[in-house]
């Protein structure tokens, strides 16, 4: 047998590329270039971990680290008896991650359903640009909350938030106000006392996973401190009847607006400050200025004949006349310059008395033109006109006084009957404590006050109950008012009534129709002040529209103060004639 030659060995040590040198500069070259790259590694480490330490932590937190906020518990409003008017209450708020959420899962259907809206509305917030967070819906009431997460649909979450409520609805919603989906006050006492009411947010830093389920807290937890509760001086039970009374008013006269405003003589405690139209508070869609508008404080209208005792105090103050001087008014109008002022009727000759029962303009005007423009001015300055009133609520405003030096003799004259300037329906209320105090004018306060208000003298106390007593001549018999007077107390007030501003000009059959006075007459304890905006069923004098809502409130009010009557009330027994057969 052949034998295969065998190969020849290869003397790997004699490779031509193995005798070839290496350069020693490439080998200290890979050296350095290693060593710069660990010292590059080393430089990197001590920077994230030391010198930019504070960065790298940043973040980190911005990724995955959050601040939850503890809302504070807004604080409770309460009337003067500690019944409530507003409230908060847990409402859960539905909100997700719409890039976890699984837009064909059919639960969605029926969340839409929960949450009252339009499923296509949905599934238009879940396809919101932000991709990690959308407010679903706010402030969902908890039994809905708990159908919600009951579904159990991945990427849709809950967070616990406050919910305002207001027990009383319509009746004190001008008074209270309301807050947004914020909890931030919009209106009324809810935006005046916001900060007092609001309490401070607490805070919890935590650590989130992507799901935002939290891991694991970072810091303490900084507690919520609820805001303290603010109690008015508004009496719900008051409030109440005044705001049913001049809705009926309104209803019955077919009138646009009306209002209402109660004052303690005593302490200028607000008891009640009623509007209509009003709003639920609790429902606030669709909503119309005419609703929003807190018409007491706000509108401001030239007064009519409710300025007239102001006048009249001006003349006794100053020694023209007494309550018996006679004044002859016949034939019932008069002259200034090119323009006439009449009476509705001719009443010849009048006491100064009868002067405010009869609401004479003339009268009126020929005691104003023996004074002076100036010291009209002043009176009407320190009854309050032309001034905002100093009351902590939002909207007040200050009417309309124009400076005694630009009036012209026939602007003297209207002043004196209430044309030519402008005032609210609060600031007439808070003038006529000036007859209710013996000449002071009180200052107002929406907060309960434990001591009597200490007042401002503006008149006399003579001159103040003189005039007094002319306000109750003008509610009974012979008087423009015999609709204001109440079964068991003695009331005394004003009517007005005056041609709405149109234009340049006034409207023709627009009026607006008013009353304001007190009760007992004797130790008057409340002021109460009512406007009925354009009635127009037929009746449109202020002792005919707004004197029978004064009378049923002041009887009300005074029964709920535990005023004594001061009146005997005669009990009166009606029969009817009965034919009887034998």
């Amino acid at each position: 047998m052949k034998r295969r030659a065998s190969s020849p060995s290869i003397n790997y040590s004699a490779s031509p590329l193995l005798a070839s040198k290496t350069p020693v500069w490439r080998s200290k070259l890979i050296v350095a270039v290693l060593a710069l790259a660990f010292a590059g590694l080393g430089a990197r480490a001590a920077y994230v971990q030391v010198i930019g330490n504070d960065f790298f932590q940043r973040q980190g937190e911005v990724r995955f680290a959050r601040t939850l906020e503890l809302p504070a518990n807004r604080g409770r409003i309460l009337d003067r008896n500690g019944l409530i008017l507003a409230s908060s209450v847990v409402a859960q708020s539905i909100w997700a991650i719409p890039e976890d959420v699984d837009k064909a899962d059919p639960s969605l259907k029926q969340l839409a359903k929960l949450l009252e809206m339009p499923y296509s509305t949905l599934r238009k917030r879940l396809a919101d640009e932000d991709k990690t967070f959308v407010w679903v819906k706010r402030q969902v009431d908890e039994p809905i909350a708990k159908e919600i997460a009951a579904l159990g649909i991945k990427g849709i979450y809950q967070r616990r938030e406050y919910k305002r409520q207001y027990p009383e609805g319509e009746a004190s919603a001008h008074v209270v106000g309301f807050t947004n989906v914020e909890d931030r006050g919009q209106e009324g006492v809810e935006l005046a006392f916001n900060k007092q009411l609001s309490g401070r947010n607490g805070s919890r830093r935590v650590i989130k996973d992507r799901l935002g389920r939290v891991v694991e807290d970072v810091r303490d937890v900084v507690p919520p401190v609820d805001g303290p509760d603010l109690q008015l001086s508004i009496d719900s039970k008051v409030q109440y009847f005044a705001y049913q009374k001049l809705r009926e008013a309104v209803e019955k006269n077919k009138a646009r607006a009306g209002s209402v405003v109660v004052l303690d003589a005593q302490s200028g405690e607000v008891l009640a400050l009623a509007n209509y139209p009003s709003f639920n508070p609790n429902k606030r869609t669709n909503l119309t200025g005419e609703q929003l508008r807190n018409r007491v404080l706000t509108d401001s209208f030239e007064p009519g004949s409710t300025m007239k005792p102001f006048t009249i105090m001006l003349a006794l103050e100053k020694g023209l006349v007494t309550p018996t001087t006679q004044i002859q008014t016949a034939p019932g109008r008069i002259s200034i310059g090119r323009n006439t002022i009449s009476d509705s009727h001719p009443h010849g000759v009048l006491t100064v008395n009868e002067i405010i029962q009869k609401s004479s303009n003339v009268g009126t005007v020929k005691l104003a033109m023996q004074m002076s423009p100036r010291e009209m001015w002043e009176t009407f300055a320190q009854a309050g006109f032309g001034q905002k009133p100093q009351i902590h609520f939002p909207g007040a405003v200050s009417g309309r006084l124009r400076p005694y030096k630009t009036w012209r003799p026939i602007e003297q004259a209207t002043m004196s009957y209430g044309y030519g300037l402008s005032a609210s329906l609060f600031q007439l209320a808070q003038a006529y404590t000036i007859f209710a105090r013996d000449g002071e004018l009180i200052p107002v306060s929406l907060v309960k006050n434990e001591a009597p208000a200490t007042g401002v003298r503006v008149f006399s106390a003579k001159n103040a109950l003189a005039v007094r007593k002319m306000l109750e001549m003008a509610t009974g018999p012979g008087g423009t008012a015999p609709k204001a007077q109440t079964m068991g107390y003695s009331v005394g007030g004003k009517t007005g009534t005056a041609h709405k501003i149109e234009g340049k000009g006034y409207a023709a059959n627009k009026y607006r129709s008013w009353f304001v006075g007190l009760a007992p007459v004797d130790a008057p304890r409340i002021v109460v002040a009512v406007m009925v905006d354009e009635p127009s069923a037929g009746q449109y004098f202020g002792g005919l529209v707004a004197a029978p809502v004064f009378s049923e409130t002041v009887q009300q009010t005074l029964r709920i103060l535990g005023v004594q009557p001061d009146m005997t009330v005669k009990p009166q027994i009606v029969t009817e004639a009965v034919e009887e057969s034998f």
